[in-house]
């Protein structure tokens, strides 16, 4: 195993963080805090023709047919840059589709997320907050040639501009792990509701409310009532993306709190001269690389699919949210008051990290399944 970069992953980083730092500035990122969509289509289009949204699409379908260890590549320059979008969930879910879909739901979908022209996102969560089978409430009952879907889906991020939305349900009556099935619902169909949430982040997360949504059985993806064991599989690359956002969201942290620990002058000198600044920037440094380690162990066990590889993940999140929360609290307090001021630029890293700490389960619950994981 060499978790090193290829000659291909560093053109794809080195590339990546110049388009972003002309394209997706500070003040970009400020605005689509505000902006009822979050993300702007010359963006979105600009990701689009570097290749960026069809990175892990089969060739055949127009994507360049890459793993989610360049994914990953990419995705620390978007937690640099703190990208708004749709970006993660368009991507890992059209790949979603390209690993389980029909032929025919691989030919509408996929060519459509690769060349940018499809948002896509992954309604699991619900209500209880729970990330295993026994959270799925909402019920899909078979009804003719097709399904009718009821139930709340939360905090599933940008419901509210995906032209395609990923439910998970389960049949009625049924429990556990059986039972549950996933289906492709038009964003806008009838019954579909999503209303964003008020967040920390300023993040577009949303509740989804599905009443009595009709598919139709081609909406259906994967195998009926045994969807489960394939969404564990997906979770870990969701849960991978985000460990890769905040590597990429600490670094910068880090740099900026640096620079500002150098140019800072307090009794005569720069605070960096200060051992106790010395001390939180040495932390941060640790954990940033020790995060980054962690991630990219976790991404190539799961794209070699390797049999500890949800062992792996579970210990990269719970790793990663964890230091990268000490790490943006370091910042802030290298910053001092200055820090917690919406005017300055330290504060949008640290409600992002919270954002995406949270995100497919916080460090106490990874932890507890690598505890289960190693029956302990």
């Amino acid at each position: 195993m060499d978790l090193g970069l290829t000659e291909e992953q560093e053109l794809l980083k080195n590339f990546a963080r110049d388009f972003l730092t002309n394209e997706c500035t500070e003040q970009l990122v400020r605005e689509m805090e505000e902006d009822d969509r979050g993300y702007t289509d010359d963006l979105w289009r600009g990701m689009a023709e570097q290749g960026w949204m069809g990175l892990i699409t089969d060739e055949e379908y127009g994507g360049t047919g890459m793993t989610l260890l360049d994914l990953c590549v990419l995705l620390e320059e978007f937690g640099r840059a703190l990208v708004p979008g749709p970006y993660i969930g368009t991507v890992l879910t059209g790949g979603f589709v390209g690993a389980i879909g029909t032929d025919a739901q691989k030919q509408e979908i996929c060519p459509k997320v690769a060349a940018g022209d499809l948002v896509m996102t992954f309604a699991l969560t619900e209500p209880s907050a729970r990330f295993d089978s026994d959270g799925i409430a909402a019920t899909a009952e078979a009804d003719g040639d097709g399904y009718v879907l009821n139930g709340t889906k939360l905090f599933i991020p940008d419901a509210h501009v995906a032209d395609t939305i990923l439910v998970a349900a389960r049949a009625p009556g049924s429990s556990g792990d059986e039972g549950v099935s996933l289906f492709l619902v038009p964003g806008n169909a009838e019954g579909v509701t999503s209303t964003v949430l008020k967040t920390i982040a300023a993040d577009k997360q949303c509740e989804v409310k599905l009443e009595n949504v009709r598919v139709s059985a081609d909406a259906l993806l994967g195998e009926e009532g045994n969807a489960w064991p394939v969404i564990e599989i997906a979770k870990r690359y969701w849960t991978v993306a985000y460990c890769a956002y905040l590597v990429g969201l600490a670094q910068r942290d880090f740099e900026i709190s640096v620079d500002y620990a150098k140019e800072r002058i307090q009794f005569g000198r720069p605070i960096g001269s200060f051992q106790a600044i010395q001390h939180k920037a040495a932390d941060m440094v640790t954990d940033v690389d020790g995060s980054r380690f962690i991630m990219y162990r976790a991404a190539w066990a799961v794209t070699e699919d390797e049999p500890d590889a949800a062992l792996q993940v579970s210990m990269a999140k719970a790793w990663c949210s964890d230091a990268t929360r000490r790490v943006v609290a370091h910042g802030q307090q290298i910053h001092g008051g200055i820090g917690f001021t919406k005017e300055y630029i330290i504060q949008l890293y640290f409600r992002r990290q919270k954002m995406a700490e949270l995100m497919w389960g916080d460090a106490d619950h990874h932890r507890e399944k690598v505890a289960e994981l190693l029956e302990i």
